[in-house]
C-alpha cells in the first residue's frame, strides 16, 4: 500500500460507527453481512449507514455485490 492509501485507510476508520461496521465485516469473512443485517447490528439509520459504507468503500475497505434484492458487504 502506498502511503496515501494508508492515510485515506486510516481517515475512514477513525470514527466510531465506520471502525464498528469495519469490524463486523472482518468478523463475518467471506460471506459479509447484508446491509440490513449491519443496520440492525450496529443501530444505525438507513441513510447514516450509507454514508459510512460510502467513505469506507472509497478507501477501499468494503466491497459489496448485489444478491438479488440484498446488497452483501465484504
Amino acid at each position: 500500500m502506498k502511503q496515501t492509501q494508508v492515510v485515506t485507510a486510516l481517515n475512514a476508520l477513525a470514527h466510531d460507527s465506520r471502525l464498528g461496521v469495519y469490524r463486523l465485516l472482518v468478523q463475518a469473512g467471506q460471506p459479509g453481512l447484508a446491509v440490513g443485517e449491519l443496520a440492525a447490528r450496529l443501530r444505525l439509520p438507513g441513510p447514516t449507514l450509507t454514508s459510512h459504507l460510502n467513505v469506507l468503500r472509497r478507501a477501499g475497505l468494503v466491497r459489496d455485490e448485489r444478491e438479488g434484492r440484498v446488497i452483501r458487504c465484504r
